[in-house]
């Protein structure tokens, strides 16, 4: 078993990834709910319904936490990921010329920290250009009230804008694109590898859950990464 270089323990780890990967898969699940509201036309109830739901998932107190829980783990999934990369490069014999790695894991398996730093840089912009001016940024000037009676800030408007940009909204589509095949692969790996670290490893189930990844791990980020394609190439302007 592999030791993690953040925690002494690598049953800690074993553990720790396990718990916080299935429980981002929970998180990736929601969070594809309320964006495919995107890709409805774009409209007053539209606008109302998206920005509704951004206002909950900042707002509301459960989900704030388990949101804090998941950015700390996909932080730690990511670090932990990338300096045991280092270290396995820094050990591997270099002038084994039969060492093929290729043919014991798979690429996804043997590179889940470079993945998890691209999904990491990924956040933090995603955060940045979304998430922190929901929270900090500039759209007091986009407050409106919805069909329910609330003033909130207008994110609806501000994601189709981005992504329907003439300059730069092509290319924040594909970024994103490329963040999700990241979690694509690092998914195909890490779905399985987690209920195995818990302990369901049976003949049984392992088929079915192996499957059950990769259909995770093709069709939840494939539902994201067309959402913003869908934006720029089909949904009216605004």
């Amino acid at each position: 078993m592999a030791k993690s270089a953040l925690l002494k323990s690598s049953l800690a780890k074993k553990y720790w990834m396990a718990f916080t990967g299935l429980f981002l898969c929970l998180f990736l699940v929601g969070h594809l709910f309320g964006n495919l509201q995107l890709l409805l036309p774009v409209s007053e109830m539209a606008k109302d319904q998206f920005n509704e739901y951004a206002l909950f998932m900042t707002t509301n107190p459960a989900v704030k936490v388990l949101s804090y829980v998941t950015y700390i783990s996909i932080i730690f999934h990511a670090i932990d990921g990338l300096l045991l990369t280092i270290h396995n490069r820094k050990a591997r014999p270099q002038g084994y010329v039969n060492f093929k790695p290729s043919t014991n894991s798979k690429w996804s398996s043997r590179n889940m920290g470079i993945l998890g730093t691209v999904i990491l840089a990924f956040i933090v912009i995603h955060m940045s250009m979304f998430w922190a001016e929901m929270k900090f940024g500039g759209l007091d000037d986009t407050l409106y009230t919805t069909a329910n009676g609330e003033e909130v800030k207008d994110l609806y408007t501000l994601t189709i804008k981005t992504f329907q940009d003439a300059q730069y909204g092509l290319l924040w589509a594909i970024a994103y694109g490329v963040a999700m095949l990241a979690i694509g692969f690092h998914l195909s790996h890490g779905f399985a590898s987690g209920f195995q670290s818990l302990g369901v490893n049976h003949p049984k189930y392992n088929g079915f859950i192996r499957k059950t990844g990769y259909a995770f791990a093709v069709l939840v980020p494939l539902a994201f990464a067309v959402i913003p394609f869908y934006i720029h190439f089909v949904l009216e302007k605004i």
